[in-house]
């Protein structure tokens, strides 16, 4: 029985893949920082056009929740 992985070896790269205007480590510095990755579903990634309005999203939520924190409610 052959593994998956012989069969990924196998592949090689398309002609129709074109590299050439491609720009080594372009990421590389962003990505040694860390990098956090979230999928959206579908219905709430239509909310948001684009990343910068998902974190000022998710700013502006843990802001109301560090206030709530912050607050003693109902005492």
């Amino acid at each position: 029985m052959k593994r998956a992985t012989d069969k990924a070896a196998e592949i090689e790269m398309r002609a129709e893949y074109d590299f050439s205007q491609g720009v080594r480590r372009k990421y590389a510095r962003r990505y040694a920082r860390g990098a956090n990755v979230v999928v959206l579903e579908a219905d709430v990634a239509k909310m948001f056009p684009n990343a910068e309005a998902v974190n000022n999203s998710l700013r502006a939520l843990a802001s109301i929740i560090r206030r709530q924190h912050k607050s003693p409610a109902g005492k």
